[in-house]
């Protein structure tokens, strides 16, 4: 990842999260805690961020009330290949007609760019990928009640008595913080609710994760991988994470990220 990249990567996880840690950038960017270092300390120079300690803060801190997790807008195109190669595997599930329920995060976003030529019943608490399939494909789109979390494209609502009860899908597909043998992680206990109250609306739950994600940790657990029947991820993953999932009874597809560069050079993506 090239410098200005890191940098407006940096510039806007600090002005949704108002410090932010070098190993969080670190892992964000695939940069090493020394160039993150550079990074920071060039960036303070200039005057766009505060260096503290382990870290940096944001010369105008944002406002309060923003979920916890990386914005959508920081994340979305962070290991991009990996994302759309998987996304391209999870869209092959789909059959015509299917009701399915897509949870909002930038992997299962990049199902949007699969989806046009499809006439699915979609759920979706993800804003950006409901007005993605309006604009650009014939799918039915239903969108449950509830606060619009801009950082994080969510719509989200702590009550019971919305149009997710009356929706039933065959598979959920949906993103995650990370995977480890405890479960499936989120980072924020609402989007947790909100991800377990649509879980219960369809048979199969479908998780899609880069290879990182195995990596990754997080406090808390969405649900244990038994309830998981696939996951997808990408031809990175290491031994000892595939046969975790394995070991659980989980579907593993791996998804080709040089097949799908390949795919894409001739093709363009919508």
């Amino acid at each position: 990842m090239h410098e200005r990249e890191r940098h407006r990567i940096i510039l806007s996880a600090v002005q949704e999260k108002s410090v932010v840690t070098i190993q969080d950038i670190s892992e964000l960017t695939e940069a090493s805690e020394a160039t993150i270092r550079r990074d920071i300390a060039a960036l303070h120079v200039q005057g766009k961020i505060r260096r503290v300690r382990g870290g940096a803060e944001a010369v105008h801190p944002p406002q309060l009330g923003n979920l916890a997790g990386r914005p959508f807008r920081v994340s979305e195109a962070v290991n991009i290949d990996k994302k759309r190669a998987i996304a391209r595997q999870a869209v092959e599930m789909c059959d015509a007609g299917d009701a399915i329920i897509i949870n909002g995060g930038t992997t299962t976003f990049q199902m949007v760019h699969y989806l046009s030529g499809h006439r699915l019943q979609v759920m979706t608490n993800s804003f950006a990928i409901a007005e993605h399939l309006i604009k650009h494909s014939k799918n039915s789109v239903t969108l449950p009640g509830g606060a619009i979390y801009r950082e994080q494209s969510l719509i989200l609502s702590p009550f019971d008595n919305d149009a997710i009860r009356n929706f039933y899908a065959r598979r959920m597909f949906i993103g995650a913080q990370g995977v480890g043998p405890l479960g499936i992680m989120e980072a924020d206990a609402l989007i947790i609710q909100s991800e377990q109250k649509l879980m219960h609306q369809a048979d199969e739950l479908v998780v899609m994760v880069d290879s990182s994600k195995f990596r990754l940790r997080s406090s808390l657990i969405l649900c244990p991988l038994e309830r998981v029947a696939t996951i997808i991820t990408d031809d990175g993953i290491s031994e000892g994470a595939a046969r975790m999932i394995e070991d659980a009874g989980v579907s593993l597809v791996i998804a080709s990220v040089a097949s799908q560069s390949g795919k894409e050079d001739s093709s363009s993506v919508a």
